[in-house]
């Protein structure tokens, strides 16, 4: 008897999405490998490490990231439409993609990407993957918009957060979908660090403290709007909880959003299994957090595998 085909569906969620990594890792380690993969934004650029077979270098990668490693990888630009430029993040990633096709691997991969000007929802199922990977992952404010024949394309969360409706056109007759946003809005703000955390991650540098390394970083930016843009950054350096930074708003900005409209989607597209990992005060862009999440992803397919064996029998 022919097995359904299953389709997995990785939602957008800034760092929280490195729980894709332990989810996919969790449900090959049980023999539930998806036949369709389709992702937004961090479930693209995890998807497409998962089809071009490099998903445990981008889990060795994620794991070495520290707090003052994601400053290094900032290329300051906000002329391009956004505070960060990401050309550095991107030749990163693409060593492990190695600039693939997407229509040459070995399993149907679709990236959700956003259309600046017209709003409306692209899909990125052929050409270069480290394209639509960029694309994907321009989260509007923070990454700048990626044109890609002759759009200027934003992040796949704007319009569908969490793609099951990509999995089901392309052939899924099972849907998994994994919303790493779960339960975000009951954590608008991160708890404070304690004394001896922020002494911790001083030491993460010895050579170049938090402020010096920030300095270099902003070398290319105007000097008339160099503090401002220094202002939007603290919660790089420090969790001042008597301020806001720029980040936080546009970060709980954009989850208020992206979850009204991932709840809508979701209503009309229901998948047969949702995946809905719990990481608290996790932010946007903790990416030095990658251990806690993927944990947590692995977690989550454990404890779904009954309905999931179920479904797949």
């Amino acid at each position: 008897m022919t097995k359904p085909k299953l389709g997995i569906a990785l939602g957008s969620g800034g760092a929280r999405g490195w729980v894709h990594v332990g989810v996919l890792q969790a449900l090959k380690k049980h023999g539930l490998e998806p036949d369709i993969i389709c992702g937004c934004s961090m479930g693209a650029l995890v998807g497409a490490a998962y089809v071009s077979g490099e998903l445990d270098s981008l889990e060795t990668w994620a794991l070495s990231i520290g707090r003052l490693d994601m400053l290094r990888y900032l290329d300051i630009n906000i002329l391009n439409g956004g505070v960060i430029d990401g050309e550095s993040i991107m030749s990163i990633l693409q060593n492990f993609k190695k600039d693939a096709l997407i229509e040459n691997l070995d399993k149907p991969f679709t990236a959700i990407a956003t259309d600046l000007l017209t709003g409306r929802e692209i899909w990125l199922q052929d050409g270069s993957l480290s394209e639509a990977i960029r694309a994907s992952i321009s989260i509007p404010g923070i990454f700048s918009p990626q044109k890609t024949r002759g759009k200027w394309l934003l992040d796949g969360g704007l319009t569908n957060p969490v793609p099951v409706s990509a999995c089901r056109a392309l052939g899924a007759e099972i849907i998994i979908a994994v919303n790493p946003t779960a339960g975000v809005l009951e954590y608008r703000y991160r708890d404070l660090e304690t004394p001896e955390e922020i002494n911790e991650n001083e030491n993460e540098n010895e050579n170049e403290p938090r402020s010096a390394l920030l300095d270099r970083l902003f070398d290319t930016v105007p000097d008339r709007i160099k503090s401002g843009v220094k202002a939007m950054t603290p919660d790089f350096l420090n969790s001042d909880i008597d301020r806001i930074s720029y980040f936080d708003v546009l970060s709980s900005s954009i989850d208020i959003v992206t979850s009204q409209i991932m709840r809508s989607r979701l209503a009309g597209e229901p998948p047969h299994i949702l995946l809905q990992p719990r990481l608290g005060r996790f932010g946007t862009l903790d990416f030095h957090r990658a251990e806690e999440a993927i944990t947590e992803g692995r977690k989550i397919v454990q404890d779904a595998l009954p309905a999931l064996r179920k479904l797949m029998a």
